[in-house]
């Protein structure tokens, strides 16, 4: 009697109310998906309905021992998740802002921005600035969130005296030439120069002075830093060499331990795989791809070039797959997944699978970030080696079926930190499709309320149409449905005493 008193409007409204839920539900789900990288009902199941459901007594020890690992392996991947300064960083005055006037586009975050700015305020202040008017204008200068307000205040203290953070200020934000830059940074170096000689002889006298002399030391080795960027950048590609050979002296000295975050040994490949000085490039690997250095893509890539290098050349799948790979051709596939296994991202760009964009101020090892800073500079030299760029198509996703659980467990490294995705994005620019690793797939909810709401809107376009033809088929459908039902209770009826079905139909 129930399903004869339906109507077919009935079920229009029943189908196009499930199908807005679950509609609804999809849009969320897809967004929360998209910011977060999880599922809502997912993770709403799995930290709150399963220990009501019978979860582990948080006061066992085996919980607390739990605890203290995920404790621990939070702790690795907030240390893995450093990030670092690019050493091939640009010019923010001669390079980012000419691309923001030529595309509209801004091609760095606030949020790298900002750490630069932390990153001036360590490296070219120090607690003395205060004795120094043109040092004292420079430290406020530094923490200036307005470029023109920094750049103005660099202009006031240089009126002041000859300082050398003001120049360096200039150069890097308001010279709209490489040329330009390089003559501030110039002014800059006999200014700099100055201060260092002097606080080099009052350097023990105080800590007050010791303080000094180290930020002085920081200026002198930023500013001749950049000044070999701009020889390379211009052309004078050797006497960009020399000048980072000088300057990786002092980056080993343990004196200057700030230094070692500069990675000038990375400058210096670049540029010596410019000169295709291979036999130094090797020699600059040798010192700093060591067991207790900590690697890079520029460290992990350049070596699996120079060994893609000797045998790229011959190499052939097809021969390859016939006679089986000799141990030349084995080392360089090896180097490759070595690399691979250290930043999955690179080969995408150097394959020219994925557009490039400008590299940011800052990178995460390990993440699209440091791959964007590596392919940018270094896709010119794997392109002049013949063949490498063909070897390491055929060979770089043979990497993954040696490490099927990145996130759980490495093979030469450790395993894939999980907070890549999140501070990649908010290294680089939104325009810019952030490459994740690995592959996240749908969760299944997803896919579920896609097709329940797919499924219920075409019920319903059907029902509004043929509303006569459909109640039909819905009520031939839940006769059908309750079919095994009304057949059990026959069954029950039929071997009860019928005094006993009686007595239970009352109850």
């Amino acid at each position: 009697m129930f399903l004869n008193t339906l109507t077919p409007k009935f079920y229009v409204a029943l189908t196009g109310t499930s199908s807005l839920i679950s509609g609804l539900i999809l849009i969320f789900e897809w967004w929360y998906f998209r910011k977060y990288g999880t599922s809502f009902i997912e993770q709403v199941s799995v930290s709150h309905l399963r220990p009501l459901l019978g979860g582990v007594d948080s006061s066992s020890p085996s919980s607390s021992s739990t605890s203290n690992g995920d404790a621990d392996t939070n702790r690795q991947s907030v240390s893995e998740c450093k990030v670092w300064r690019n050493p091939l960083n640009l010019f923010r005055g001669a390079e980012y802002n000419r691309y923001t006037w030529v595309t509209g586009r801004e091609p760095l975050t606030y949020y790298d921005m900002n750490l630069s700015a932390q990153d001036h305020q360590t490296f070219f202040t120090c607690d003395s600035d205060h004795l120094r008017p043109a040092d004292a204008i420079m430290q406020k200068a530094w923490r200036e969130r307005n470029p023109q307000a920094r750049i103005s205040a660099a202009h006031e203290a240089l009126e002041l005296e000859d300082c050398a953070t003001a120049y360096i200020l200039l150069a890097e934000e308001e010279a709209t030439t490489i040329m330009e830059a390089e003559r501030l940074f110039k002014q800059a170096l006999k200014a700099g120069e100055g201060c260092y000689r002097r606080s080099q002889q009052l350097q023990h006298h105080s800590t007050q002075y010791e303080a000094q002399h180290r930020r002085d030391t920081n200026v002198l080795v930023y500013i001749k830093r950049r000044l070999a960027m701009c020889s390379r950048k211009l052309g004078r590609t050797r006497e960009a060499v020399k000048m980072m050979r000088d300057l990786c002296v002092f980056q080993l000295m343990k004196e200057f331990p700030l230094l070692s975050m500069f990675n000038i040994h990375e400058n210096l490949l670049e540029s010596l795989l410019e000169l295709q000085n291979y036999a130094d490039v090797q020699a600059v690997l040798a010192k700093y791809d060591d067991i207790s250095l900590p690697k890079s893509a520029t460290i992990c890539y350049t070596a699996a070039l120079l060994k893609a290098r000797a045998v790229s050349d011959k190499f052939s799948p097809e021969a390859a797959s016939r006679r089986g790979l000799s141990t030349a051709e084995m080392n360089a596939v090896e180097a490759i997944h070595r690399a691979v296994e250290f930043n999955p991202h690179v080969p995408k760009y150097l394959l020219e699978m994925k557009s490039l964009i400008l590299p940011p101020e800052h990178i995460l090892k390990r993440g699209d970030s440091e791959a964007i800073a590596y392919a940018f500079f270094h896709l010119q030299h794997w392109k002049r080696v013949e063949g490498a760029l063909n070897l390491l198509h055929c060979t770089w996703e043979g990497t993954f079926r040696m490490i099927p659980y990145p996130l759980e467990k490495g093979h030469l490294f450790y395993p894939y930190p999980i907070c890549t995705e999140t501070a990649d994005r908010e290294l680089l620019p939104m325009f810019h499709e952030v490459s994740v690793y690995p592959k996240k797939e749908l969760p299944f909810f997803i896919l579920f309320t896609a097709g329940l709401c797919s499924f219920t809107a075409m019920l319903a376009l059907l029902t509004h149409q043929f509303p006569e033809l459909m109640g039909v088929f819905a009520k031939a459908f839940l006769s059908t449905l309750f079919a095994p039902l009304n057949f059990i209770m026959e069954k029950v009826e039929s071997i009860l005493p019928s005094s006993l079905w009686h007595q239970l139909t009352r109850i």
